[in-house]
């Protein structure tokens, strides 16, 4: 079956929020169902979030619960679920296996015939000392990404990301330079991170590129005893919160209008102004300036 453009239609978004633990297979239960209660509030295109299937900080630990794609049975069971309810499914993110002793943060779009059309290995990795003494090191867990992915909805182009990917605008410059009406933005955000920044950054960056900004989040206390921010948010290109959790699991929704980033990017057409410019080192500066006075 074939899935023809439709930029013109409205269609209905529904981010999960998961508070993830340390058995994948409750994970992926958990999700399931509330995807299953998300269909049958009408969502046509559904987000899970960052680290569906676990939330584990320590890495042998992790690999001993992960496994590779093709035989993952979360990842199977999660195409089924998409193929089950007619869906787009976009799952934020799995951790699986990509070698005997590496893994990747893998963010999958699924068809509503269960196939998957597109896969973003998260680029930009998490490691950080936090002032209230949590220390993490996403590098030490996953092979980070490097290439950009878009792919094409129904509705319009999506750019895929992942969490801290967020930090890093230039990224979704080129998301949005490629036709990226939408952003996704799966995450699990710390809660001292989040509540400093999280809502700042999701909706700068839905600004800056005239789009619509779909972030499911991990939210809550878990196992690991990592605490995760919440507020999955549904950002509208215009910079508006269109619909946004706490940080309770559960999930939100919103009609979204393709029309919307037209109109926005036609007001303040920034995409058209930008332009390749050279950074000018100091010494270098001296040398123009110098050029110009003798020039006079």
């Amino acid at each position: 079956m074939t899935f023809q453009l439709r930029e013109n239609s409205t269609f209905r978004v529904a981010l999960i929020q998961m508070q993830s633990g340390r058995r994948p297979a409750a994970n992926i239960d958990s999700a399931v169902k509330l995807i299953g209660k998300a269909k049958d509030r009408g969502a046509h295109y559904v987000q899970t979030p960052e680290m569906t299937n676990v939330m584990e900080s320590d890495r042998e630990r992790l690999l001993e619960l992960i496994a590779p794609e093709d035989t993952d049975p979360g990842l199977a069971a999660l195409r089924d679920t998409a193929r089950k309810h007619r869906i787009w499914l976009h799952i934020g993110s799995l951790a699986v296996r990509i070698g005997p002793e590496s893994a990747a943060n893998r963010s999958y779009l699924i068809d509503p015939n269960g196939d998957i059309v597109a896969f973003y290995d998260k680029i930009h990795m998490f490691d950080v000392d936090l002032p209230n003494g949590e220390s993490h090191r996403e590098s030490r867990m996953f092979r980070p990404g490097d290439r950009a992915v878009v792919a094409d909805l129904p509705w319009g182009r999506i750019g895929l990301s992942i969490c801290y990917d967020l930090r890093f605008p230039a990224l979704y410059r080129a998301l949005a330079e490629a036709g990226s009406s939408f952003i996704a933005i799966p995450a699990a955000f710390t809660r001292q991170t989040g509540q400093a920044h999280w809502h700042i950054l999701t909706r700068a960056r839905a600004i800056e590129n005239g789009c619509y900004v779909f972030a499911a989040a991990q939210g809550g206390v878990h196992e690991s005893g990592r605490e995760t921010f919440g507020h999955s948010l549904i950002v509208d290109p215009w910079g508006v919160v269109i619909a946004e959790n706490s940080t309770e699991p559960g999930f939100v929704m919103a009609e979204v209008d393709p029309a919307a980033v037209t109109a926005a990017r036609s007001r303040i057409p920034s995409l058209q102004h930008g332009r390749r410019f050279e950074l000018v080192e100091p010494s270098t500066a001296a040398v123009h300036l110098h050029a110009l006075q003798e020039a006079k």
